[in-house]
């Protein structure tokens, strides 16, 4: 069951900026649970990229921090990820879901060239 669909994913040169979106699958709406966005790149494990609570309190992955802002629009149903100063390490495939689910979508590619 498809809850989130991501996008704004592309590609971009490093030292540059993209703004990721999660929204709600169509005809469905965030519960109270904290939503997170995700990162899997290549050969590598998923791994936590920031998380927002249904109050706006954030946390960040130590590798983003000062670099990236998470950020939500109740009324939109939307979760943001606003990503600057892109390394290539970064390059991934972002996927956003409440905190601690296990079923994911597709999720959104980002490419970072150096």
């Amino acid at each position: 069951q498809v809850q989130f669909v991501e996008s704004g994913g592309g590609l971009v040169q490093a030292g540059g900026s993209l703004r990721l979106s999660c929204a709600a699958a169509s005809g469905s709406t965030f519960d109270i649970r904290p939503i997170g966005w995700y990162r899997q790149a290549p050969g590598k494990q998923r791994e936590f990229v920031a998380v927002i609570s249904n109050t706006g309190s954030t946390n960040y992955a130590d590798s983003v921090k000062g670099r990236f802002t998470i950020s939500r629009d109740n009324a939109k149903n939307t979760v943001y990820l606003e990503m600057n100063s892109l390394k290539p390490e970064d390059t991934a495939v972002y996927y956003c879901n409440y905190w601690g689910a296990t079923r994911w979508g597709q999720g959104t590619q980002v490419t970072v060239s150096s």
